[in-house]
C-alpha cells in the first residue's frame, strides 16, 4: 500500500471501530483529510462508507478509536456540537425542505461567519449553482434529484463549514449534472475547503480528488493518489469492480 502523503491533517481517524447493534462495520479504520484536500472514500455497496461519514458526525457512535477534527476529539461529542465546530454534512438522502423555496431552504442553513473561513452568501451560491438561481422561487418538491442535491450542498455551505462531508453526491443524478457537480467541488477546493466524499462513481471521484481511500468490509485497503491507483489494476479489480 502506498505511504500516506505528509499533509497537515484537518481530520484524522485513528483505529475507529463502529457497530450497528452486534454487526461490526468499521474495523480499526484510520485515514486523514488534509487542509484544502479533497479525498474520496471508495468502496462497493456495504463497504462501510456511509458508516464512516456518520461516525465522523457522531450519528453512529464509535465503540473505540479517535476522530480528531482540527485538534478537537469528536468521539463522544453530540452531533450538533460537531456541526458547530464547522463540519458540514450532506447526507445521501439530501433532506431538503420540499415545501420551502430554494431561497427559503438556503436561509434555513444560514450561520454566522467563522473567523478565517470563507463566508458563503446566497449571491455567491447562486453564481456557483446557476440552476438554482434560475429557480430560486421554486419549492423543493419541484426540483429534480440533481437540483435537490445541489440545493442540499448549497444549504450546507450557508453554514460556512471548515470541512465538507458529502455522502454519495453523484448517486442517482443525470450525467450532465454529475459534471456540474464535479466543477462545483473543484471550485470549493479552489476556495481551500477540504472535502471528504463517499462515492462509488470512480470517474467522478477521479475528476475532483487529490487522493482515494478504499475500504472493504470496514477495513482500509488502499490510501494513495489516483495515479498510484491506476498503476494498481489488481487493487481496482479486488475492491472496486462490481
Amino acid at each position: 500500500m502506498p505511504a500516506r502523503r505528509a499533509v497537515i491533517s484537518m481530520l484524522e481517524l485513528q483505529g475507529v471501530n463502529s457497530f450497528y447493534g452486534r454487526a461490526h462495520i468499521l474495523r480499526d479504520l484510520s485515514f486523514s483529510v488534509g487542509t484544502g484536500e479533497v479525498v474520496s472514500l471508495l468502496g462497493r455497496n456495504g463497504a462501510g462508507k456511509t458508516t464512516t461519514v456518520k461516525s465522523i458526525m457522531q450519528l453512529v457512535k464509535p465503540a473505540s478509536g479517535s476522530v480528531n477534527f482540527d485538534g478537537h476529539e469528536l468521539v463522544g461529542t453530540p452531533t450538533h456540537k460537531v456541526a458547530k465546530l464547522g463540519i458540514g454534512y450532506v447526507p445521501e438522502e439530501r433532506r431538503i425542505f420540499t415545501d420551502l423555496t430554494i431561497s427559503e431552504n438556503l436561509e434555513v442553513g444560514r450561520q454566522p461567519p467563522r473567523e478565517g473561513v470563507f463566508e458563503w452568501t446566497t449571491d455567491i451560491l447562486f453564481e456557483l449553482f446557476p440552476n438554482l438561481a434560475e429557480r430560486r422561487n421554486n419549492r423543493g418538491k419541484a426540483l429534480s434529484g440533481g437540483e435537490q442535491q445541489m440545493l442540499s450542498i448549497a444549504r450546507t455551505l450557508m453554514g460556512n463549514p471548515r470541512l465538507l462531508l458529502l455522502d454519495e453526491p453523484s448517486e442517482g443524478i443525470a450525467p450532465v449534472i454529475v459534471e456540474q457537480m464535479a466543477q462545483t467541488i473543484l471550485k470549493l477546493k479552489a476556495e481551500g475547503l477540504p472535502v471528504l466524499l463517499s462515492e462509488q462513481n470512480l470517474h467522478f471521484a477521479r475528476m475532483v480528488s487529490d487522493r482515494a481511500v478504499i475500504i472493504e468490509g470496514g477495513l482500509k485497503k488502499y490510501d494513495g493518489t489516483f495515479t498510484e491507483l491506476d498503476a494498481s489494476p489488481q487493487v481496482r479489480e479486488a475492491f472496486l469492480s462490481v
